[in-house]
């Protein structure tokens, strides 16, 4: 039998099952691969002899956090309200990933995985930008980074509670007139 299958069916995949568990009780920094083995019902060595280390780990959760961004935004379409309204959606559902994506003293961003995942997002709200704003010159920066600060300010307020309470309770709903500001003029 491989390493991976060892007394468990997928061991790679029960420790970061474990880690989002933990992530999203208690979040990204909050618990120990003691705990992680512990959730994943393995050896207290399993997890640091499969992932190395606590980066090794996130570094795992920020790949597949990444994989799963970049496929939400894909499946948007050329539409870049639907992008922004993709990634708030995004955040709010599969928030364990979204508190590791964008931390990245956490883990290895160099990690291959990691880069191409990223990657692919960044392509998708650059390509976004330019689909939304064709007069801007595609060598303009700011304006992707404007459309990223908008929809990544409006989620990080949503999840941390901070908008007023009359917007309701449907993330998506709310953010829809705030990312029609994007390209206003």
């Amino acid at each position: 039998m491989s390493g991976d299958t060892y007394h468990h069916g997928n061991l790679r995949r029960a420790i970061i099952e474990a880690a989002v568990g933990a992530i999203a009780e208690s979040g990204p920094a909050a618990w120990s691969l003691r705990e992680l083995a512990r959730r994943a019902g393995v050896s207290h060595a399993a997890p640091a002899h499969h992932f190395g280390d606590r980066a090794g780990v996130l570094t795992a959760v920020a790949a597949e956090g990444y994989t799963l961004f970049a496929n939400a935004l894909e499946a948007a379409g050329d539409d870049l309200h639907e992008v922004g309204l993709a990634y708030i959606r995004f955040a709010v559902d599969h928030r364990p990933y979204f508190e590791v994506i964008f931390r990245p003293e956490l883990y290895r961003p160099d990690d291959p995985e990691v880069a191409a995942a990223r990657a692919r997002a960044d392509r998708v709200l650059t390509e976004g930008v330019r689909g939304a704003a064709p007069d801007r010159p595609n060598d303009d920066r700011t304006a992707p980074i404007a459309a990223w600060s908008i929809v990544h300010g409006f989620a990080h307020l949503w999840l941390s509670g901070a908008l007023p309470a009359r917007l309701g309770d449907d993330p998506v709903a709310a953010a829809r007139p705030v990312i029609r500001h994007l390209f206003d003029r």
